[in-house]
């Protein structure tokens, strides 16, 4: 049984293990390929070693939501994830029964490695599924095929508390029938939870090359916008609304570790290019760690970590931050922390406008949220608030 979510921003541990069997084309995050055999061991002593860094910082704290992400932790062996939730747990209170996620790939997935995660103390996975369209798989350039993926989802269901899967939309020449229905048949699938993204061209990327060579064409903002739509409609009629713009859950079975970065909670990032984000001396303060997996392990082994880059935040970059993670949830955002943050209020008029054009509503007297239509254009609503 997984704890509740006791509504907090939270504490959460987020642990990277970098790398991929390959490398997918749309993908823009820190994953790297190695063609021998990746030396656990000394990446298990390395995030030990990274996580006490990160406790001397932070003080003690209890942890509400543990996350292994990639990269595709699936590749790690089930003793190297029972290792890491060890020395979480001897660096900060882990109360029994909180979400423990892993992200894994249906190319992976082996019932006897599922089994092990089980036993190391995982309660929640997270499958990269991405089509249930083998023609697309394979354009997306995924390891997987629709069997392997439903055969992980059904492993996943059997095993976990707790199963979510990701799906990308928004794919080339993709109709809204043909979406309405790969949707209608993941939910079928789905345990709890779908994440939903929209396909996007990130620089830097083989994908970005291609689309700019045009190669191929992914659908134009109204016909994105559409599929948008679709997708909220599907999802809530089948018990599954979005409580994100991109994440969708039967009630309860929400996200806990990502409501803790959009309730604008604190959290350590260890591993190669993690993100932290967290309260020291009174001031909340951003890390980066090294990117290059084997360079980490070597920053940690000679100093004690891997971080390279941070920066104490303002009061204002902390409220404009807070109003961008924030908006994003269908709960909105409490407007007395805004004003903790901030020093001020959201100025009345630029309210009153956005109230008017349908993009922002209040939710009683004392939270704000982004309406449908504003979820579309939240970055603009966003700017417009903080300015």
């Amino acid at each position: 049984m997984i704890a509740p979510d006791d509504r907090t921003p939270g504490f959460g541990v987020y642990v990277h293990w970098p790398f991929c069997a390959a490398k997918c084309p749309y993908c823009d995050f820190n994953s790297h390929v190695r063609h021998q055999p990746v030396d656990q061991e000394r990446f298990s002593r390395a995030f030990a070693t990274e996580l006490a860094h990160m406790r001397a910082r932070t003080g003690p704290r209890g942890v509400t939501s543990i996350f292994l992400g990639g990269g595709t932790p699936s590749l790690m062996k089930p003793e190297t994830v029972g290792a890491v939730l060890d020395a979480i747990a001897k660096n900060w209170t882990v109360p029994e029964g909180i979400e423990v996620t892993l992200e894994a790939n249906p190319s992976s997935v082996e019932a006897e490695r599922f089994r092990g995660y089980r036993a190391a103390g995982v309660n929640r996975v997270s499958l990269g599924v991405q089509a249930l369209n083998d023609t697309d798989l394979k354009f997306l350039g995924r390891l997987h095929n629709v069997a392997e993926a439903l055969q992980a989802i059904g492993l996943a269901r059997e095993i976990f508390p707790r199963l979510s899967f990701d799906l990308i939309y928004a794919r080339p020449k993709q109709t809204p029938e043909a979406w309405e229905k790969e949707l209608e048949e993941a939910i079928g699938h789905a345990a709890d939870h779908l994440s939903l993204y929209q396909l996007t061209i990130e620089e830097g990327t083989p994908f970005h090359a291609l689309h700019a060579a045009r190669k191929f064409a992914i659908p134009d903002n109204d016909h994105a916008a559409e599929l948008y739509a679709l997708t909220q409609e599907v999802t809530a009629a089948h018990g599954l609304p979005a409580y994100e713009i991109s994440n969708h859950a039967r009630p309860g079975a929400e996200s806990r570790h990502n409501l803790t970065y959009w309730r604008y909670g604190e959290y350590v990032g260890v591993g190669p290019g993690a993100h932290g984000r967290f309260v020291e001396d009174g001031r909340r303060i951003v890390t980066v760690t090294e990117r290059m997996p084997e360079t980490w392990a070597n920053l940690v082994e000679a100093k004690g970590h891997g971080v390279v880059d941070g920066e104490l935040l303002s009061r204002s970059e902390e409220a404009d931050e807070f109003l961008l993670m924030g908006l994003r949830l269908a709960e909105g955002i409490d407007l007395a922390r805004y004003e903790a943050l901030s020093g001020r209020a959201l100025a009345s008029d630029r309210l009153s406008v956005l109230q008017g054009e349908g993009l922002v509503a209040p939710v009683g007297n004392s939270r704000l949220r982004a309406t449908a239509q504003g979820m579309i254009v939240l970055d603009a609503v966003v700017a417009d608030l903080a300015r």
